[in-house]
């Protein structure tokens, strides 16, 4: 899942490098991925009116449903 998230985030900002994934085990929601972008890239990733952080959170919903798990997607 982490490397996922990486993977699509790294593809979109401007400064890859700057581009911090981590997994947090959570009881009731499995897995809780946070993303960490520099500032000036905020905006590349959550898109207009957040299209493209929804899009990334239901690819990731997906994924984990195939391994038979839950995952959210935290933008912070």
């Amino acid at each position: 899942m982490k490397d996922l998230v990486e993977f699509m985030a790294k593809s979109l900002v401007d400064d890859p490098t700057a581009v911090r994934v981590r997994e947090v085990r959570s009881g009731h929601a499995g897995v809780v991925v946070e993303l960490h972008v520099s500032a000036e890239d905020m905006g590349r990733i959550i898109g207009k009116s957040g299209r493209v952080a929804n899009a990334m959170r239901s690819v990731l919903k997906v994924a984990a449903a195939k391994a038979g798990k839950r995952a959210t997607l935290e933008i912070v």
